[in-house]
């Protein structure tokens, strides 16, 4: 198998609408027309509850790795999972299946770091929390989290995945350009804390 295929492949498990799917089957809504109107986990979490989050959340992360380990599944040596990962996040921003309207792509980012370097996944994980926690934001924590991800990889001189966590961090930061405007004017939705 080449690059192109794999890609392909990567694109389309990216474009699993979860948000939807979850949404729709159910609970009888499009999740689209609800909240922020986003396909992703925090929108999923504000509308249809902590089940239904919770799973559209995993199911987006094992989106981005599964996409990630292709590769190591088909033997291709030749062919980069970093970069096969980044095309599971481009199709769950801009999903086929659901009119090229997706999600903010935090979780699948996640996933496909998850399938190149898990102890990098657990960081991440662990600094989401403790700046959720913290913040109250969940888009502060994913924007945070993804320039924490950029130290701890200069730190460990992995130049391919510093530069791959440097362009999905940006993206993720870009993606939220509207709640960094929230934040700003204090109008950006707190989560609240059993």
């Amino acid at each position: 198998m080449d690059y192109f295929i794999f890609i392909v492949i990567a694109y389309l498990l990216g474009s699993i609408p979860t948000g939807l799917i979850v949404g729709k089957v159910g609970f009888k809504i499009d999740i689209r027309e609800h909240g922020s109107g986003n396909l992703g986990a925090t929108n999923t979490f504000r509308v249809l509850g902590i089940k239904a989050g919770i799973i559209v959340t995993v199911c987006d992360i094992l989106k981005g790795t599964l996409a990630a380990v292709l590769p190591v599944i088909f033997h291709a040596e030749q062919v980069y999972p970093l970069v096969v990962g980044l095309f599971a996040v481009l199709g769950h921003i801009f999903p086929i299946f659901a009119k090229f309207k997706g999600g903010k792509a935090v979780a699948t980012s996640a996933g496909v770091i998850l399938g190149v370097n898990p102890l990098l996944f657990i960081i991440m994980i662990c600094s989401f929390l403790i700046i959720l926690y913290i913040s109250k934001y969940v888009s502060l924590s994913s924007m945070v989290t993804g320039i924490i991800t950029i130290i701890v990889t200069i730190i460990q001189q992995e130049v391919g995945l510093m530069i791959v966590t440097s362009i999905l961090t940006i993206v993720v930061i870009y993606r939220h350009k509207a709640n960094i405007k929230r934040i700003i004017n204090k109008t950006e939705p707190k989560i609240t804390w059993m």
